[in-house]
């Protein structure tokens, strides 16, 4: 007499390997949903979190499954592993947004002027929904970004405003640095109105001409030290502000970049901040420390101390 042994079936090695693959569909629509797509970064975080509970869950199923492969030779041990396989994407990307959120501090402006941060020209505005942010940088947020990033300062280089200029715009461009606005550039200013062509006054057979209709009315002159500072400010600075998203996930950023002349030679300050959230996971001091090092090699032979 034959005597068949017929092997047990894992179900929750089976299920894994569902539960896996829906966590993996989920996190590939959110992503380019959020990179290509009108999904917000909010909703982003929020279904990508959800992708992420869903694959943990989808492990500990094909744990499941593999431990009764182990003890009683139960079928399933391919669907553990491709349940596994799928798992990942979802779990790296929200461990690999856990570490930085652990390890960076929770800030998401940073600038390389702690003192005087360059101004924005149109305060970023962004629904935050679930991931707001206070408008309001403090004290001490700076001086947690100096502690974190103690080598993220501006730069001076012995040029003329026009070249310097010329390079922070080529540079922005090649860094994904979309300029939206800029203040103080000469070929920025509006172009000057026509004069108002002035209707001749008529005379009378003496000659004298008739009052003029309008009369000036004599207004206050600003203050001398008011009116010098702004002209100084209208002349010696310029301020770029654009804005940039990360090439794989796609998050926005907000960039001001300020050039400023001193004493024959060219400052150059930025400023990036996250538009959603109070943590920017360190990638702001990123983008910003890649600017200035693009900006250096282009500029190269004229950076001075």
């Amino acid at each position: 007499m034959t005597i068949r042994f017929d092997r047990p079936v894992s179900h929750a090695a089976r299920a894994s390997r569902l539960v896996a693959a829906f966590a993996l569909v989920l996190c590939i629509v959110v992503l380019l949903g959020h990179r290509f797509g009108p999904l917000e970064t909010p909703y982003f975080v929020l279904f990508l979190l959800i992708s992420a509970v869903v694959a943990a869950l989808a492990v500990l199923l094909a744990l499941a499954g593999l431990m009764q492969l182990w003890q009683r030779g139960a079928e399933g041990g391919v669907s553990a592993f491709k349940a596994l396989v799928y798992a990942a994407l979802p779990l790296a990307l929200v461990g690999y947004g856990v570490e930085r959120y652990v390890t960076r501090p929770a800030i998401y402006d940073v600038s390389t002027d702690l003192a005087d941060a360059p101004p924005w020209l149109v305060p970023p505005h962004a629904e935050q929904i679930w991931l707001p942010h206070d408008q309001n940088i403090s004290a001490s947020v700076r001086e947690m970004q100096a502690e974190a990033y103690p080598a993220l300062t501006g730069r001076r280089y012995e040029g003329a405003m026009d070249r310097v200029l010329e390079a922070a715009r080529e540079v922005a461009k090649e860094n994904g640095i979309r300029i939206t606005k800029v203040d103080g550039a000469a070929n920025d200013e509006p172009e000057a109105k026509p004069a108002k062509r002035v209707k001749p006054r008529a005379t009378d057979e003496s000659g004298v001409s008739d009052a003029p209709d309008i009369v000036p009315i004599p207004t206050p002159r600003p203050a001398v030290e008011d009116e010098v500072a702004s002209l100084i400010q209208q002349n010696s600075d310029v301020t770029l502000q654009g804005e940039k998203r990360t090439t794989i996930l796609g998050l926005h950023f907000d960039v001001v970049i300020r050039l400023r002349e001193e004493a024959e030679t060219t400052l150059v300050d930025i400023r990036v901040a996250s538009r959603y959230g109070p943590h920017d996971l360190g990638l702001s001091a990123g983008i910003a420390e890649a600017y200035l090092k693009a900006l250096d090699a282009e500029l190269m032979g004229i950076s001075g101390g």
